[in-house]
């Protein structure tokens, strides 16, 4: 993949230390198709090379297996980045480094996600994905933003239910300007900052 402009901006969001493992949580919010799962999956694959327990907690995936009983009401969704937190939370307690590519898209849920980490001494690392809505709809590989913009579905989140972008997160990537290398790299980066590695 050709490189691009570096669009990775670090930012000063205050992350809980863990005091029993070097296990935490990477979350990557983002759109739907903001090269999220692309990341993980990617990044996982560096991580286990170099001898760490990792697990993917892909979004889609949850919904399938732990969710299965929940539409896509702004309740439900934040049930769901609930859910998915508790299994994080518990697994990077253990010394897993767990990787959540889930678009989590309020603020609120975030934010009592982190609080219950903290609340465990759990380390937990916020990365938001900027992609820019007109990119991720190019990307879209299900087409669910066409359906959204013809009105054929609802509740679509970006076009017709609120994406609350995050103000403080501890790294911030734009994955329309930055290539897998360089993002993948940059993450990276962050766990090692941060002492996580």
């Amino acid at each position: 993949m050709t490189s691009a402009r570096i669009a990775v901006a670090s930012a000063s969001g205050s992350t809980a230390a863990a005091t029993r493992s070097s296990g935490t949580t990477l979350w990557l919010t983002g759109l739907p198709s903001a090269g999220k799962t692309t990341l993980a999956l990617a990044l996982a694959t560096v991580l286990r090379e170099r001898g760490a327990d990792v697990e993917v907690l892909d979004g889609d995936e949850v919904r399938t297996h732990l969710s299965a009983g929940l539409g896509f009401t702004r309740q439900d969704r934040e049930t769901q980045v609930s859910r998915i937190g508790y299994v994080a939370e518990l697994l990077a307690r253990h010394g897993v480094i767990v990787l959540v590519p889930v678009i989590a898209p309020y603020d609120d849920a975030r934010d009592q996600v982190r609080a219950h980490h903290e609340a465990h001494g759990t380390a937990m690392l916020q990365v938001h994905l900027s992609t820019p809505l007109e990119v991720c709809a190019e990307r879209d590989v299900k087409g669910l933003y066409a359906k959204a913009f013809r009105g054929e579905i609802s509740s679509m989140t970006g076009v017709d239910d609120p994406y609350e972008i995050p103000q403080d997160p501890d790294l911030r990537i734009d994955t329309s300007t930055t290539d897998q290398g360089t993002s993948v790299a940059a993450l990276l980066g962050l766990l090692l900052e941060r002492g996580r590695l």
